[in-house]
């Protein structure tokens, strides 16, 4: 566990070896995201995952909590655990722009970078009608995250049986899990610190991803490795899958050029949920990580 302002975060460490690996989850994941690939990561190297504030079994932080406050709780997270730094980051999805972040700021922190199927940027330039109905589906997406947050407050929301009006508000059960965890991960969907955490994240997100990478991103001297799930967009119409399609292959693309060392990998048989279906690919990007990494200080 980590402290930071007499707060906790849940972190959960296995393995053994350096450099230390660092795993950072999706958008409202938390780290049992890491189920599956952390103990194939842990064969090699000592690995981490953690919930980030509001998530799993980790305190809520102070709102509002966007991208800078994962930053500093992360900066936060890595000091009070006392972990062995340069560490290979390791980012899943939204989770990939806080480790790019956390690297242009801290980058004798990081020895490389793992971006598991980062999501596309600046869909608009490739379709102006998704970028539009994207903008016009965010309001109600809020909404429905505040009915919850409401539902959370007044205890509806952990019922035995939740009301009809917020029955979106939690998923059935994982058939892969213990009744005991099952039960542990609808409680904390059922806090108000839980859809807090969602509704503030996801107005943060709407702009960021709303351009395109940064031209000046720079992650030179360190390698980065891109893996791009070959579908990651099923049940897309298919004009929204072209918009897509092209919008993710300029971002990963884009990725790429922002080091020397760099290299992108198809993850085959996968959807966006790579760390789920794949489970191997990001143990397998660690290592060829480091050995990216010495090759490039044997030059």
């Amino acid at each position: 566990m980590g402290r930071h302002d007499d707060r906790r975060l849940n972190l959960r460490c296995s393995g053994q070896g350096e450099p230390t690996v660092l795993l950072e989850s999706g958008f409202g994941a938390d780290s049992l995201a890491w189920a599956k690939s952390q103990p194939q990561i842990a064969l090699q190297n000592r690995v981490c995952s953690y919930d980030r504030a509001g998530l799993g079994h980790s305190d809520a932080g102070p709102l509002p909590r966007d991208l800078q406050a994962d930053i500093a709780d992360l900066r936060a997270l890595i000091d009070a655990a006392d972990l062995e730094t340069p560490l290979i980051l390791v980012g899943h999805s939204y989770g990939s722009q806080i480790v790019r972040r956390f690297d242009e700021l801290y980058p004798k922190q990081v020895a490389a970078l793992v971006l598991v199927d980062p999501p596309e940027q600046n869909v608009g330039e490739f379709s102006a009608a998704y970028a539009k109905t994207e903008a016009a589906i965010a309001p109600k997406m809020l909404a429905l995250y505040a009915a919850c947050e409401q539902g959370a407050k007044d205890g509806r929301l952990s019922a035995a049986k939740p009301p009809s009006d917020l029955r979106n508000c939690l998923r059935g059960p994982n058939p892969n899990y213990s009744d005991k965890l099952n039960a542990a991960i609808r409680a904390w969907r059922s806090k108000p610190a839980f859809w807090q955490t969602m509704i503030s994240g996801s107005q943060d997100r709407l702009s960021m991803y709303g351009s395109a990478v940064p031209k000046s991103e720079r992650h030179d001297g360190k390698p980065v490795i891109v893996l791009s799930a070959d579908q990651p967009y099923a049940g897309a119409p298919p004009d929204d899958l072209k918009a897509l399609t092209d919008a993710r292959e300029q971002t990963h693309m884009a990725l790429i050029a922002t080091s020397r060392l760099a290299k992108r990998v198809t993850i085959a048989n996968s959807s966006h949920d790579i760390p789920g279906d794949q489970p191997a690919a990001p143990a397998i990007a660690v290592f060829e990580a480091i050995q990216m990494r010495k090759r490039g200080e044997g030059r």
